[in-house]
């Protein structure tokens, strides 16, 4: 009897029944899944999904798409409101570079793969891996699908007070991950005028800067009301 590796036997990370998600997806009653190919297991999962899907004029067709499992993950926007800077990284990604970046430099918010943790810790791990910080109250900001026509992550947004003092680490990530990460500390108005000419190109980041212009630590003041109302779908802390 043949074995394949991620369905019915581990593979090189110990995992089975790779081939099984969404198989049982029934919230939507459009859509029927019918089978589920693994097309490749590295350290990240590619899937080809055939389903059969009702168009909005009744008619049933059958589709195929693939997906890029590789996990749910957290980012985080920490500013030190009191000096008006924010902590950011910067770092080499390949897919940039090789889709037209000048040098794959890209300057982003820390973030990373929550793994077996829930949201509130993971942004916290990877701000003490990446950034060297340890910070105060997280603030929920959303959760956003980033590329939902092909990878099925959902990332948590979070942002977090930080002072001088809370700068306990080197910061830089984890070196036997091949991570190699520089931090800045930067002014909110300077990293905030980076996403206008393209300094930062990164859509998470920008997402977050936007945010904390718009309605987080260095929003314009308004008056206590309008404040209510503006924060109250964003706003939700950690347990």
């Amino acid at each position: 009897m043949t074995t394949r590796p991620g369905v019915d036997a581990p593979d090189h990370r110990g995992r089975t029944g790779l081939d099984r998600a969404g198989r049982d997806l029934d919230r939507n009653p459009g859509v029927l899944v019918r089978d589920v190919e693994l097309t490749s297991r590295g350290w990240h999962v590619l899937r080809r999904t055939t389903f059969d899907y009702r168009r909005r004029d009744g008619r049933w067709e059958t589709q195929q798409r693939e997906t890029y499992d590789r996990g749910n993950g957290a980012v985080v926007l920490p500013y030190d409101s009191g000096r008006g800077n924010v902590l950011l990284t910067r770092q080499f990604r390949y897919p940039a570079y090789v889709n037209g970046h000048p040098d794959g430099m890209l300057v982003e918010a820390a973030a990373g793969l929550l793994d077996e943790d829930d949201p509130f810790t993971a942004v916290r791990r990877e701000a003490a891996e990446e950034l060297g910080v340890v910070l105060g109250p997280l603030t929920h900001v959303l959760d956003a699908y980033m590329s939902p026509g092909s990878v099925t992550e959902r990332l948590h947004f979070f942002a977090a007070p930080y002072t001088a003092a809370d700068r306990t680490g080197a910061g830089g990530g984890v070196e036997e991950e091949g991570e190699d990460i520089e931090v800045l500390e930067l002014p909110f108005t300077e990293a905030l005028a980076m996403t206008g000419d393209g300094r930062i190109a990164d859509g998470k980041t920008v997402l977050l800067l936007q945010w904390a212009a718009l309605h987080g630590p260095f929003a314009p003041l308004v008056p206590p009301a309008r404040a209510v109302t503006r924060d109250a779908r964003a706003v939700t802390r950690e347990p």
